[in-house]
């Protein structure tokens, strides 16, 4: 007996109704903790920073006052904010394998950085850096009071994104131009001696053009996620390049996933997590948000690559069995790394 062919129009109905199926949700055993640890140890380092520039404001007015104030050592972790003299120091070094005499926690502070990247994928910009953490509580404001962020149009981020990896190019083509010599004369130069009193001074002598930059800055922040970081910050194009070699990254489970897009949303960068099996951007920072609102088991983690299990136990649990990071394993590693 003879049947009617179903038409091309209803195979591709069905096919669609099919794939649009929900997978069942196997809910997660343990409630995840990765942003609350991310945020003790971003508070952490804030505070770390608040304490240096103290000591080292300190330092600088006892030698201002002519020795009439209280003295106190110069903090060494200041040097993480010069992070141009830390890739030159860091060049002198490998070149030399000398240590340099002015500023050398900057290197170190410098390559600590660099290997946490290596690492941990991003991790410094959303876990550590101090002005990451004041951005992105900015844009969760600027959430808070308008309901919402804006995002800048594709045509329009592509190019903008450009500008840090521009900015990260011309300081690095300047460190490595310059030769060996010519290093080491810029930085026992005076400039090169106080270059942290230099910046330090910035802010106390801070004119209108600084304050309007800063403060186009901040408002720019509360409105678009993570305005600096994303589109300006030439150090952060330099970890994101480093931590695309990282064999760290968010992976998803494409079986355990129930494709409910929750992670793509809640992604800071606006990356289509939901669609990719591993993240290898440049502009993932590891800030762990899209796996924090994942709603099934083993279906999205920051890890090392999947094992390759017998198909007979070829089960979402097997397979990220000791590759998942936890965030307490997260923030160990980053505190060895840079205690270290």
């Amino acid at each position: 007996m003879l049947t009617r062919a179903a038409s091309p129009v209803a195979v591709v109905a069905a096919e669609r109704g099919q794939a649009k199926q929900k997978k069942p949700l196997v809910r997660r055993l343990v409630q995840d903790r990765s942003q609350p640890v991310r945020h003790a140890v971003q508070f952490a380092f804030v505070a770390l920073n608040v304490w240096l520039a103290l000591e080292f404001l300190l330092w600088a007015r006892y030698f201002e006052s002519g020795g009439r104030t209280r003295y106190f050592e110069r903090p060494a972790g200041v040097d993480g904010w010069l992070p141009i003299a830390g890739l030159m120091n860091l060049k002198y070094f490998l070149v030399t394998h000398q240590v340099p005499a002015i500023h050398p926690a900057a290197m170190v502070l410098a390559a600590v950085f660099l290997i946490s990247s290596l690492l941990l994928k991003k991790t410094f910009c959303s876990w550590l850096c101090p002005v990451g953490t004041v951005s992105e509580y900015l844009w969760k404001l600027g959430r808070k009071l308008f309901r919402r962020n804006f995002t800048v149009p594709r045509w329009l981020d592509i190019p903008l994104r450009s500008l840090k990896y521009i900015l990260m190019a011309f300081f690095i083509y300047i460190v490595v131009s310059l030769s060996v010599e010519a290093l080491n004369d810029f930085l026992v130069a005076p400039f090169g001696i106080i270059a942290d009193v230099k910046m330090l001074n910035f802010f106390r002598e801070i004119g209108i053009t600084g304050l309007a930059v800063l403060g186009s800055l901040v408002v720019l922040s509360v409105f678009i996620q993570n305005f600096w970081c994303r589109f300006l910050c030439p150090y952060g194009a330099l970890m994101g390049l480093v931590s695309t070699l990282s064999p760290v990254r968010i992976r998803r489970d494409a079986q355990a996933c129930i494709d409910c897009g929750k992670c793509s949303k809640a992604c800071p960068s606006s990356l289509p997590i939901d669609r990719l099996v591993q993240i290898r951007s440049a502009e993932c920072t590891s800030c762990m948000e899209c796996v924090a609102v994942c709603p099934a088991e083993n279906a999205l983690q920051l890890a090392l690559p999947p094992r390759r299990v017998p198909s007979e136990a070829g089960t979402a649990a097997a397979r990220w069995r000791n590759r998942s990071l936890q965030p307490q394993l997260v923030a160990a590693v980053l505190a060895l790394v840079f205690s270290g």
